[in-house]
């Protein structure tokens, strides 16, 4: 079969035992779905109590249901989970490319949600994911309850020149010599904190998927004209990408009185810290569960 994500079956197959690896964390049951598409077969994991409301998670680019669920594993003790591996970034769905300055995105997840029998649902999309969430809510915008965005591309570009420098130096110094110390100084300007799987993920991530994907463009001003549902917009500080203030300013332009976060100290990848999954956790269930009362304090490095 023609490789169209990654550069090789034995690239595919290690990436194949990292969502392994993520999914092994969660002590919850989750049971594995395929749902067909018009673009392709979608792998879903799905947990939490059946009579909960639907939450569905959409993960970031090169990355999985398993990863995004490794992080947010508390989000399945309040709510029926459903998380998809996004099609053109897992190694769970089908191993095509869809297409970023239209609506395919937004079609295919409606797709996986019919297919799901989900009508309405609260949505969550991380990075790649709040791309793709956008997208279904500019196009389906009466089919979500919530809709939360966390370090979302799609929303604002940052610096080509800092992203350069600070990014696309560091991976190109490393794609064509990898090891450990340039490993280390690439993941330094994506991730907050180093362990000992989210960076060798990393690694053999870059290693191993074709980085030929298109930049998505970002939302125009009254796509989201029809969106009733709460919106959360939670960025990172030091998003290389993603500026964290001017994402939080864009949110304010594109959406209607939408709560923000700004995660401080923080790269465009969270702390995968316990400290920071239990302040998420919190964050997020408060703002699906619609709860009213004193506003939770914000993030803030310990």
């Amino acid at each position: 079969m023609t490789q169209v994500m990654f550069k090789s079956p034995e690239a595919r197959e290690k990436i194949a035992r990292w969502h392994d690896t993520f999914r092994a964390h969660s002590s919850a049951p989750l049971e594995s779905r395929t749902v067909s598409t018009r673009f392709g077969d979608t792998h879903v994991l799905v947990g939490g109590p059946a009579a909960a409301p639907p939450l569905v998670l959409l993960h970031g680019a090169l990355a999985s249901s398993a990863h995004l669920l490794r992080e947010l594993t508390l989000l399945l003790e309040s709510f029926r989970v459903y998380a998809v591996d996004v099609i053109g970034q897992s190694v769970k769905s089908a191993d095509v490319r869809l297409r970023v300055d239209n609506d395919e995105y937004g079609q295919w997840l409606r797709d996986v949600l019919d297919a799901l029998a989900l009508p309405r649902v609260s949505l969550l999309g991380v990075s790649w994911g709040g791309f793709v969430a956008q997208r279904f809510a500019a196009l389906a915008p009466e089919r979500l309850t919530h809709l939360a965005l966390m370090v979302p591309t799609g929303m604002v570009s940052g610096s080509a020149w800092a992203g350069f420098w600070k990014m696309g130096w560091p991976m190109t110094r490393y794609l064509l010599s990898p090891n450990a110390t340039r490993l280390r100084a690439f993941a330094a300007s994506l991730l907050t904190t180093f362990d000992d799987e989210w960076l060798p993920y990393i690694g053999d991530a870059f290693l191993s998927y074709r980085l030929d994907m298109k930049v998505p463009r970002c939302s125009r001003d009254g796509e989201f004209a029809q969106l009733t549902a709460p919106v959360l917009v939670v960025s990172a500080e030091h998003d290389v990408s993603f500026p964290g203030v001017a994402v939080l300013a864009r949110a304010k332009q594109l959406f209607k009185a939408p709560e923000t976060e700004l995660l401080v100290g923080s790269q465009h990848s969270p702390p995968a810290t316990d400290e920071f999954r239990a302040w998420l956790g919190r964050r997020l269930t408060l703002f699906f569960s619609g709860a009213q009362g004193a506003p939770m304090p914000p993030w803030r490095p310990l």
